[in-house]
């Protein structure tokens, strides 16, 4: 989907990919083709926990059921409980896990308020939270549109967050600093955008 979209992708940080065996990846959530460029940038198997609305959606449904991603109801706290045990133990059993911690996506390309899940995730099973950005995909496919406009994406992954001997009673710690992570790859990424932009228009007066 990625390559047919006519983007280009590049991963900043892949180095931060493959330290660990098992972590609780997390991201901005910024258009429904996040997660086909999540699937395109991880280079190892992994599951997503994922709002289960997205289940009843033609083909994304499909795909998400049969390659055993993880519902989880958001709007049902005994169910979404339920979710999370589920995805402690595939934690546990050895698969990484991603997660989008706004909960949906933005409708103006800025941080939404983070739920505490993958925090909570990575704390129980005594993983490490890797903070990443998305960057280029809300113009990829903008809310509430049907239309690609194909750009360049980056997907840049930042230090580890170390979780060993924390408890449950400092999620909301964790989950305030993965956000701070997160903003500051994206305001990086922003500067260097600026900069290869900045960069063009000066060769161009030359």
């Amino acid at each position: 989907m990625v390559t047919l979209s006519g983007c280009s992708l590049t991963v900043r940080g892949a180095e931060n990919l493959r330290k660990h065996p098992v972590a609780v990846y997390a991201s901005n959530h910024t258009s429904y083709m996040d997660t086909p460029v999540i699937f395109a940038a991880l280079p190892f198997q992994f599951r997503i926990l994922a709002r289960k609305e997205l289940w009843p959606i033609a083909f994304i449904g499909w795909y998400l059921d049969r390659s055993g991603q993880i519902p989880i109801d958001i709007a049902n706290p005994h169910a979404a409980l339920s979710s999370l045990g589920a995805g402690v133990k595939a934690l546990r059993s050895g698969m990484p896990l991603f997660v989008f911690p706004e909960g949906g996506r933005t409708s103006t390309g800025e941080l939404r308020p983070f739920q505490s899940g993958a925090a909570y995730l990575a704390i129980r099973a005594q993983v490490p939270l890797v903070p990443l950005s998305l960057d280029g995909v809300f113009d990829l496919l903008p809310i509430h549109t049907r239309h690609l406009y194909p750009g360049k994406l980056t997907v840049t992954a930042g230090e580890p967050i170390e979780t060993k001997g924390l408890t449950p009673r400092q999620t909301g710690e964790l989950t305030a600093q993965l956000r701070n992570a997160i903003e500051s790859l994206r305001q990086a990424q922003s500067a260097m955008d600026q900069d290869s932009v900045e960069q063009t228009a000066l060769r161009g007066e030359i």
